[in-house]
């Protein structure tokens, strides 16, 4: 088992991740609608860009590019054959970004959801999903991944294989869940609700918290529920929010974050507990290099209240506030799927 997350953790009071795969795709020639994974293979110099550019920047942790390199997503482009062969190539690539680093770089294999619902709402057995994910993480400690990164998931029984999933390979295992403008998951989950499932899983993640979503200041609302109610108190807890805002503009998903947004939330991030934080959709290696910049010497203040994340980032509607105190009972929402970008 990779202990490079863990020794890092020990010895720093914080971490960097790193910023979005997707965004630095499509800017480097990925069609809307085509699979970023076979660019492992197809493309290998610009996925490894990607990667460089986010190290220059500063992270400590790269997130390969296989977020939908699972069996059921692959089906979806007739690649469902390629599942350990992609997932090897992502973490192979990033293992020789990181190892050309001059200093210790983390490569966390990206794991993200199948697209379908469990069974009794869906078509997937809790055993089928199991298996699903243990292929993607079979794949992805073949090619030198360090850790498992589970990402962006809503329901508790499609984290809860993948945590069982991902445990076969016998890597560390860090688990994040994606919560709404109304302060849950698209289950129905709070931020409270995910961290005491997340806690008592087994094996228990190294860390978990939050990632995508809408902006940051829902996802620094959702860090407040999350560290309320941390059971021993001393969890880590992983920020890896939006650049801004994302609208539709000429056709095109565009995110209204500046380096300067992210500067704000880094340090309430920090504010409020996390040790790993990094950014999601929209987000490029001058967002990252403002985060990193930020952080070097910051000396964490009290948790931000409501208003302070208002100020700072943005109004908050009334299922974020109620996620940041935790208050909000989970309820069950009608589901949807996104892809992280």
């Amino acid at each position: 088992m990779s202990d490079r997350l863990a020794r890092l953790l020990a010895t720093r009071p914080y971490l960097v991740a790193d910023g979005a795969m997707g965004t630095n795709l499509f800017a480097r020639g990925l069609m809307s609608g085509d699979a970023p994974e076979p660019w492992n293979v197809d493309h290998p110099d610009r996925v490894a860009a990607v990667h460089r550019g986010f190290v220059m920047a500063g992270s400590d942790i790269l997130l390969t590019n296989t977020f939908g390199a699972n069996r059921q997503r692959l089906k979806l482009h007739k690649m469902e054959a390629r599942v350990e062969e992609l997932n090897a190539a992502g973490a192979r690539l990033t293992r020789g970004v990181a190892d050309t680093a001059g200093r210790v770089v983390v490569v966390a294999g990206s794991i993200g959801p199948t697209g379908d619902l469990l069974a009794p709402l869906g078509p997937l057995t809790m055993d089928e999903a199991r298996a699903v994910f243990a292929e993607q993480a079979r794949g992805l400690k073949a090619g030198g991944a360090d850790v498992l990164w589970i990402e962006t998931m809503s329901a508790k029984d499609e984290m809860e294989a993948a945590v069982a999933g991902a445990a076969d390979a016998g890597l560390p295992i860090v688990a994040t869940m994606t919560f709404d403008t109304n302060g849950r998951t698209m289950m129905g989950l709070t931020p409270g609700d995910a961290i005491r499932f997340l806690s008592a899983q087994h094996p228990k993640p190294l860390a978990y918290g939050a990632n995508c979503g809408t902006g940051p200041a829902e996802l620094i609302a959702s860090l407040l529920g999350l560290a309320k109610a941390r059971i021993g108190g001393d969890e880590i807890i992983v920020a890896k929010g939006n650049c801004g805002i994302p609208q539709y503009k000429d056709g095109k998903l565009e995110f209204t974050g500046t380096p300067a947004l992210m500067v704000e939330y880094a340090k309430l991030a920090r504010d409020a507990g996390a040790r790993i934080i990094g950014a999601c959709c929209g987000s490029e290696p001058v967002h990252l290099k403002a985060i990193a910049d930020a952080l070097r010497g910051y000396a964490p203040g009290p948790a931000p209240d409501i208003a302070a994340i208002e100020a700072k980032l943005g109004a908050l509607g009334a299922g974020a506030k109620l996620a940041a105190e935790d208050g909000a009972p989970a309820a069950a929402r009608e589901p949807r799927r996104r892809r992280r970008g």
